[in-house]
């Protein structure tokens, strides 16, 4: 039986499924590295870059692509330029992720994955997966190797293991989707596993996987709502973004890769923006805050997208401290309607008194979906922030521990809320469809 069962009989390629899969990553590696190289290129034509030659071309293509696997680039300016004339470091190192083109490699990682799960039986899986992942290792392992300069210095275990870690997700989140089931990706019944656990245990667990299931839907609608803040915002402040777009006079070619290059980093001004709404704010650079209640930062790059934030005192900046709440009532009352709150069934065995037991297992259902949504919101916020470098903008982005506080807070009064007022809003919605009945008939 393959991965999906009776589907198909092709086995893919006739070939040792290591091989296949070493093949699927070189694909992969070089898909995304065409992807980067382009734009590049297309500065590099128009004189964009001091240095003309072809060995800078393909050394800062290499850096880009170990870049966007999250490798971190060591900088080293040698004490020239602004930098130093002020005091500042003379090194530091690149790590701010423009997560918008990670997901080039993560999503060609899918398709390479579900290729995979369609050309292997159940217990074979791992040797097309161990064949894909050396070969994607050597590849970033040679990238780093042949693209470190004087002035940019990589690190090659780095260059040879991060770049595995959105490609290793991502092939096994296309071979899971592929195979429909974890169960049948690594051969384990996992039904008859639960069903020699004791009744405790399986409620536990099930209790406790609603509650992550939860913390997700909280952390997903904060931040859809901030991105949706931050696209008002772009709007509103477009007229600043154009006239720096203007006196930058990149030309055609020039804003065409400042646009691309701002869009990778898309998903991280989204984490910004969910950070700026749980007013823990978000540093740019070493000594500043932007939040909802204040501003305060020093001389920024002219890069477009920074004209957008907002300087100085808010008047009504706290109202954007309710999005993690909201997004904590639409978890709590998810939780009523699909969850399984079995804490509260085995608390009410314990103790008769209902006033207690409801108080008691909402308050704990807020606190656990609030840590849920808190270390998710964290880890959101260590991938999003980093170091650009050398100067001031060594501190970019969110600080998790702080992020994480504020949003688990935030969000689980938030489900309490949602919660509690669950069975007031599902009376009000049956007694809608009840008024709808007779005037459909």
């Amino acid at each position: 039986m393959k991965l999906r069962a009776d589907q198909t009989g092709d086995r893919g390629l006739p070939m040792p499924l290591w091989l296949q899969g070493a093949l699927e990553s070189a694909q992969a590696a070089v898909i995304s590295a065409l992807a980067v190289i382009a734009p590049i290129v297309a500065v590099w034509t128009t004189a964009g870059f001091r240095d003309t030659g072809f060995e800078f071309l393909a050394r800062l293509a290499g850096q880009a692509w170990l870049l966007i696997h999250g490798v971190p680039l060591l900088l080293d300016t040698g004490g020239a330029g602004a930098a130093a004339a002020a005091g500042q470091p003379e090194s530091g190192t690149l790590s701010l992720i423009p997560l918008g083109l990670t997901l080039i490699p993560f999503l060609l990682a899918w398709r390479a994955g579900r290729r995979l799960a369609r050309a292997s039986y159940t217990d074979q899986l791992w040797q097309a997966l161990l064949g894909s992942w050396l070969m994607y290792g050597a590849f970033g392992f040679a990238t780093g190797f042949l693209c470190r300069t004087p002035d940019v210095g990589v690190s090659l275990w780095f260059a040879a293991l991060v770049p595995l870690i959105p490609v290793a997700l991502g092939m096994v989140i296309g071979a899971r989707r592929e195979a429909g089931s974890w169960s049948r990706l690594i051969g384990v019944d996992a039904v008859a596993w639960l069903s020699r656990t004791s009744q405790h245990s399986r409620w536990a667990g099930s209790y406790l996987g609603s509650a992550i299931q939860a913390g997700f839907v909280a952390v997903m609608g904060s931040l859809a709502m901030a991105a949706a803040l931050l696209a008002v915002d772009l709007l509103v402040h477009w007229n600043l973004i154009i006239a720096v777009y203007e006196a930058l006079h990149a030309g055609p070619v020039g804003g065409a890769a400042l646009t691309l290059a701002q869009l990778g980093y898309l998903p991280n001004l989204a984490v910004f923006a969910l950070a700026w709404t749980s007013g823990s704010g978000f540093a740019l650079g070493v000594g500043s805050t932007a939040g909802p209640l204040a501003t305060a930062v020093g001389p920024l790059p002219t890069i477009p997208v920074f004209a957008a934030l907002p300087s100085g005192a808010l008047d009504y900046g706290f109202v954007a401290l309710v999005v993690p709440a909201i997004a904590g009532v639409l978890a709590g009352w998810w939780f009523l309607r699909a969850g399984e709150n079995h804490f509260d069934e085995w608390l009410s065995i314990k103790v008769k008194a209902r006033w207690f037991t409801a108080t008691v297992s909402t308050l704990v259902l807020g606190a656990m979906i609030g840590a849920v949504a808190g270390l998710l919101t964290a880890g959101l916020a260590w991938l999003a922030r980093g170091s650009v470098g050398i100067g001031r903008l060594t501190d970019v982005g969110p600080d998790p521990l702080t992020t994480a506080l504020f949003i688990a807070v935030e969000t689980g009064v938030g489900v309490v809320i949602g919660y509690a007022a669950g069975p007031w809003l599902e009376r009000r919605q049956r007694l809608h469809e009840a008024d709808l009945e007779p005037a459909a008939k």
